[in-house]
């Protein structure tokens, strides 16, 4: 736990003073974007969680983490820290795991708080008496468990190609690849499926198998990283 602690520690001082990260111009453009514009686009459908909405409430931080989350290894191994940091006594797991904890904290934070202001900024255009919340609520809760499941998806999937990458700008464009190969599949599954059972499913059996699938691809991501995560082949690397 300590180990893991350290690593926090560390991942989130880099994470505020190194490079890319440290510029804000990606954050604020986010906070502008998914929690003022948009919510004064939509006004009640975005307070309402109608599928627009939603469905850019889980993209645009998804496109957020991928645009950094290739740094985690290859940014490393371009700055010549990863062999210090393999050379210390911080476990394998505590590394992976603090790089991971501190990119989808940040981003899943973030997205909280863009729905937070959001919220505010909807009351505020309709000069609301009575301020109104998101609703449902338990719509509202799927979409919070639906961002993190998506976040985790970027972050473990950025790392495992990160890991493999010499570059980050290598990272990148395998990155870019591996969102259009997922836009592929989703839209290809969409299409094989018949009409006839997408039809005889309910609303609450399409979230869970959503949910489902997406909770199956973090794990199995998360455990190819921790495979792919050999402290001998990546100092010789």
């Amino acid at each position: 736990m300590s180990d893991l602690r350290t690593m926090i520690w560390k991942e989130w001082k880099d994470f505020l003073l190194s490079g890319v990260r440290a510029n804000l111009l990606q954050p604020l453009m986010v906070f502008g974007f998914l929690g003022i514009v948009l919510p004064l686009s939509f006004t009640r459908q975005w307070i309402g969680l109608e599928p627009a909405p939603v469905l850019i409430i889980l993209y645009a931080p998804f496109l957020f983490i991928t645009s950094f989350i290739g740094d985690a290894i290859a940014g490393e191994r371009e700055r010549h820290t990863l062999e210090t940091l393999l050379a210390s006594r911080i476990s394998d797991r505590a590394i992976l795991f603090g790089k991971l904890f501190v990119s989808v904290g940040f981003t899943w934070g973030m997205t909280l708080a863009c729905l937070l202001l959001g919220a505010i900024v909807v009351n505020l255009s309709l000069r609301q008496v009575r301020w109104i919340f998101y609703s449902p609520i338990n719509l509202f809760l799927v979409v919070l468990v639906l961002s993190f499941l998506t976040i985790l998806l970027a972050a473990s999937g950025g790392v495992l190609i990160s890991l493999k990458s010499a570059t980050v700008r290598q990272a990148a464009q395998t990155m870019v690849a591996g969102e259009l190969l997922l836009g592929f599949a989703v839209y290809g599954v969409t299409r094989i499926l018949p009409a006839s059972i997408i039809a005889s499913l309910t609303t609450s059996q399409i979230v869970g198998i959503i949910l489902a699938v997406l909770a199956a691809l973090d794990v199995i991501l998360l455990t190819a990283s921790l495979v792919s995560f050999q402290r001998s082949r990546l100092i010789l690397s």
